[in-house]
Parts: structure tokens; C-alpha cells; sequence
């Protein structure tokens, strides 16, 4: 009988301890900061007033202005990756590319990582994620979580929730709209006896870069200012520059980019699935939806037809137009981050909660004449970050210091006085919100991308970047052949390949591509804008000697087994 009623103590026994180390748990959490992180999908800082651009300042943001008034603005963010899925498993696991296993855009992230929001989850914090996940497995270490279908949709997206992984179903509505309004559903259902780490990350101001209809057309009488560097002839760069398919003149499609399906060549298979993928996200709009859109698109387009533009005022069509589009959408973005902080103020959550806005990495508004990210210039390597909390970030300062995203994961778990991992590569931001350097803070950075041959044919790279140079070495096969040396791209049944292989089909790329192994080098203090590459010069062999010897140690102390 004594052994029959110790059995069946023993489970409430366990039960009450697992209750009390759960209580324990939520009692060290009390106190600690609330987390709102905010992230775009390919946000420029260009694009943001606070960083005080020229392009900026005609279509201001006045709302993420107000959250760097009130915290620190880092002028030297950069990415370790500039592509979206590497950059977010950068973000979760604080870890490089080779490292968590992401390296393109589709297949690779180790799931055997931790994830940050898993440590904090065992911290005792309630953890959130709204809006686009793009990681090819189930969100890790959230308490709840609702999130698009892949890049998601602009117009009417399709959502998974907690417990129905991959379940998808249709919401109406604008995607921005949507994930604030479901971030503002996860506070106001939350624990109010814990703290929380909420993720809200947008689809915007992702390629295509369709508006809200209510901001359809929002700065059509503005002109904005062409970038400096826009007819750039990359005269002494390597065969990367020359090569790569992100020209807004030659690669933005007309039809799905630019939205003016009447150019329309049924004789064409670049032209027909330009304009299905139009069609497909038109079709999405309901009749109230399609009329805002008609409205605007519609007699734009016939006056561009009727235009019959060339040569430079094509160029110059594309560019205010794909700007006008980019801007509008943020325009979106910028009300929801007024949302999220009026919530904040109105919840007596303000004082208590770090407030972090960045983008997955930067983004070409026309600079170089290109759109998209990809390459290790300063454009799409930099990335924004603002951070903000009354009492814990100095306010209203500008932080110089070089950061990381990789740097993300351990601010927060130090935040949360959560132990960072050995294995974790990444360093904490908290010792630079008081204002001041560190005596032992980095002096330089590590980048790699690593996604070729495909969409836009930016050739593989890794380098290093200092406060002043700069350091890039393109390498790798070319063509075809450069597929043999990834992963996933011959690998049938996989995402990367059903990617190559219709890219072959249409003739993107051709087997003789020469293969590279180059080096380029630039003085950002003397060139900001990167267009004169002094590698091999005999005034700057000492330069370079030196930062070769940094990235031959990044390679080797993070054991880098490609390049």
C-alpha cells in the first residue's frame, strides 16, 4: 500500500515541482525589459528621414523619426549576408552563415541550433512572431506565432497560426495593416505577469512593392533625386559589377516591377510570366481593391504609352516610378510603427520596453543603377537600426561603433540577463546604449554571399570591412558550373534546384560564364560611394597586405570552409 500511494504521489509531486520551477522562472523575468522588435523585408536606409537622405526628406517617416528622437540611431549597422533567409537565420540563432547552415535563399538552416527565442522562453518570456517567417521550418521558441505563406502577399495574404504549421488561410486586408493588427492582438492577449519579446516582421517593403490602395499614386507629383552614382559604367571594377542582372534600365520588369502589363509580348516567355505574376497578385484584389488600383495605375500608364519614351528618359520613367511605388509602401510602415508605439504609451509599456526597428538588410534605391541587395557595397551591406527605451538606451545620440546583425540574438538574451552561448558568434549591444565605446569593441566585420548562379547572377564573395577600407574577393564558377559547387541547386526535389532549373530553361545564364577569383578594394573615406577600386596599386599593397591578413583570420578563426 506505502509503495502503491508513492507511485501515485510521485506525479503531482513532479507536477509541483514543475509548477514552481515555472513560477521561479516568471519571477526572475519580473522587472526585466519587454522586447518589440520591428523588422522590414529590404528597408534602406536611404528610404528613412531620420538618416537624413535627400530621397528621405520628400517622403519623410515621421513615425520611425520619433522612435530615433527618443533612442539611438546606429549610422554603422551592417549585415553579415545581404539576402533575406540567411539575414533572418543570422538574426535567430546569432550565428554566421556557414555556421547555421543558411547560405541561400531557400534550403539550409540548421534546426539542431538554438534559437534565441527558445532561451528566452525558458527565462520565463512570453514570445510572439507576426508576420513573415521565411525560414524553411516551423518557428522555434515562440509561445505564438502567425505568419505568411513564404514572401507572403501584399494584397489579401494567406496566414499559419500556433499549431496549424503550414495551414494556411486567406485574411483580408493589406499585409502591413494585418501584422500590426495581429502584433496589437498578441499584447493585448498576453501574460501581464511576464514579459514579452514580440517579433513584428514585415513584408514590405519587398519586391514588388505594392502600395495600400490608399497610398496608391501617394507621390506621383514628386520628383525624386536621381542617385549620383545611377549611370554608373563600373569602370574599375571586376566582371561582378558588369555582370550582375539588378539594373533598373535593363532588368526591372516592366510588366510585374513597374506594373504596365499593356507592354504585354505574347511572343515572349520572359514577357508571359511577367505577366502572370502580375495578373496572380492582381487577381488577389477584391472589386473595391481593383478600382483604388485602376484608378491610378490605369491613365498613368496610358500616358506613358502614348510617351513612347528612350534612352534617358526611360531610365529616368523606371526610376521615379519604381521609387514612387518603394515610398509609397513605406509610407505603410511607418503608420504601423506610430501604431505599435501609440500602443505602447497607451499601456504604460513605454518605459519598460526596448524598441528595436532595422530591415533584414539594405536595399539599391538606383545607386550603381541597380535594384535588390546581394553585393557587399555599402547599399545593400548596410542595413537600419534604431533602438529605444527610457532609462536603458541613451536617447536621441547616434552610434558610430560597427555592428552586426549577428550581434541581435545576444542583445537580447543579454537584456534578459539570459547567458549568451559559448557557440554563439555575435556580441551584445548593451554596453554601447550608454553612449560610450567599449575599449575592446570590434574594429572590423566579416560578409559572405554565397547565392549563385541565380536570381540577379551577383557572383559568390566574402571581405572585410573597417571603419575606413574595404576588402572584397570574388571567387567561385561560373554559370552552370557554379551551381555544382552548392548544396541544394542539383539536388532534385529541393527548392534551390526548381529554381536553377527553370533559370536554365529561359536561358538566364550560360555554362561558359569564366569563372573568378579577384580582389577589390576601397577607401571609404575618400570614396563613400565605392566606385574606384585601388586594389593593385603600389600606394595601397600596405593597405592591402593588412586587410588580407584580417579575412585570412575571419576565415580561419570562424573556420569559413568556402571562399
Amino acid at each position: 500500500m506505502n509503495t502503491l500511494f508513492a507511485k501515485l504521489l510521485l506525479p503531482a509531486t513532479a507536477l509541483t515541482g514543475m509548477a514552481a520551477q515555472v513560477q521561479a522562472q516568471r519571477t526572475a523575468a519580473a522587472g526585466r525589459p519587454n522586447i518589440l522588435f520591428i523588422m522590414c523585408d529590404d528597408h534602406a536606409m536611404q528610404a528613412i528621414s531620420a538618416y537624413g537622405s535627400a530621397l528621405s526628406q520628400l517622403a519623410p517617416t515621421p513615425n520611425i523619426d520619433r522612435l530615433a528622437q527618443r533612442g539611438m540611431l546606429f549610422r554603422n549597422c551592417f549585415v553579415e549576408n545581404s539576402l533575406s533567409a540567411p539575414s533572418r537565420a543570422c538574426l535567430v540563432t546569432g550565428l554566421y552563415s556557414h555556421q547555421n547552415g543558411q547560405r541561400q535563399l531557400a534550403e539550409g538552416i540548421d534546426t539542431t541550433r538554438q534559437f534565441f527565442t527558445e532561451l528566452l522562453q525558458a527565462a520565463g518570456y512570453q514570445t510572439g512572431l507576426v508576420g513573415k517567417w521565411h525560414l524553411m521550418c516551423e518557428p522555434k521558441g515562440f509561445d505564438y506565432y502567425h505568419v505568411l505563406d513564404d514572401q507572403g502577399k501584399y494584397y489579401n495574404p494567406t496566414f499559419c497560426s500556433t499549431g496549424h504549421y503550414k495551414q494556411y488561410r486567406q485574411e483580408h486586408g493589406y499585409a502591413t495593416t494585418l501584422i500590426t493588427q495581429h502584433a496589437i492582438g498578441f499584447l493585448d492577449r498576453r501574460d501581464k505577469s511576464r514579459p514579452f519579446c514580440l517579433m513584428v516582421h514585415h513584408k514590405a517593403p519587398h519586391r514588388n512593392w505594392m502600395p495600400d490602395t490608399k497610398n496608391i499614386g501617394r507621390y506621383d507629383k514628386v520628383r525624386f533625386p536621381l542617385p549620383a552614382t545611377f549611370f554608373d559604367d563600373y569602370a574599375t571594377r571586376g566582371t561582378a559589377a558588369r555582370t550582375q542582372k539588378m539594373s533598373v534600365i535593363d532588368d526591372m520588369e516592366m510588366i510585374q516591377d513597374l506594373k504596365v502589363p499593356e507592354l504585354l509580348d505574347t511572343s515572349s516567355v520572359e514577357s508571359m510570366a511577367s505577366y502572370s505574376a502580375l495578373a496572380g497578385e492582381l487577381s488577389r484584389l477584391d472589386r473595391q481593391q481593383r478600382a483604388a488600383y485602376d484608378k491610378y495605375y490605369l491613365p498613368r500608364n496610358r500616358r506613358f504609352m502614348e510617351a513612347r519614351l528612350e534612352g534617358r528618359e526611360l531610365a529616368e520613367w523606371k526610376y521615379q516610378n519604381y521609387v514612387r511605388d518603394y515610398m509609397a509602401v513605406i509610407a505603410s510602415v511607418d503608420e504601423s510603427v506610430g501604431q505599435l508605439l501609440d500602443y505602447l504609451e497607451a499601456h504604460n509599456l513605454d518605459k519598460n520596453t526596448i524598441v528595436v526597428y532595422t530591415s533584414d538588410q539594405g536595399f539599391y534605391l538606383g545607386e550603381h543603377g541597380w535594384f535588390d541587395k546581394r553585393f557587399m557595397y555599402e547599399e545593400s551591406m548596410h542595413t537600419p537600426l534604431i533602438v529605444a527605451c527610457p532609462g536603458r538606451v541613451k536617447a536621441g545620440v547616434e552610434c558610430t561603433d560597427l555592428v552586426q546583425n549577428v550581434d541581435f540574438a545576444p542583445t537580447f538574451l543579454s537584456l534578459a540577463g539570459v547567458q549568451k552561448p559559448a557557440q554563439m558568434t555575435g556580441r551584445s549591444l548593451e554596453p554601447l546604449f550608454g553612449g560610450n565605446r567599449p575599449k575592446d569593441w570590434r574594429e572590423s566585420l566579416y560578409y559572405h554571399y554565397y547565392d549563385y548562379p541565380t536570381f540577379h547572377l551577383v557572383r559568390k564573395h566574402d571581405g572585410v570591412r573597417t571603419a575606413r577600407y574595404k576588402l572584397i574577393h570574388f571567387y567561385g564558377k561560373g554559370g552552370e558550373q557554379g551551381a555544382r559547387e552548392n548544396k541544394y541547386q542539383t539536388m532534385p526535389g529541393t527548392r534551390e534546384n526548381r529554381v536553377y532549373n527553370y533559370l536554365r530553361q529561359a536561358n538566364y545564364f550560360t555554362s561558359d560564364t569564366a569563372a573568378v577569383d579577384y580582389y577589390e578594394l576601397y577607401d571609404l573615406k575618400a570614396d563613400p560611394h565605392e566606385l574606384d577600386n585601388i586594389y593593385g596599386k603600389p600606394e595601397t599593397m600596405g593597405v592591402f597586405k593588412a586587410l588580407k591578413r584580417l579575412l585570412d583570420g575571419y576565415r580561419k578563426t570562424l573556420k569559413v570552409d568556402e571562399y
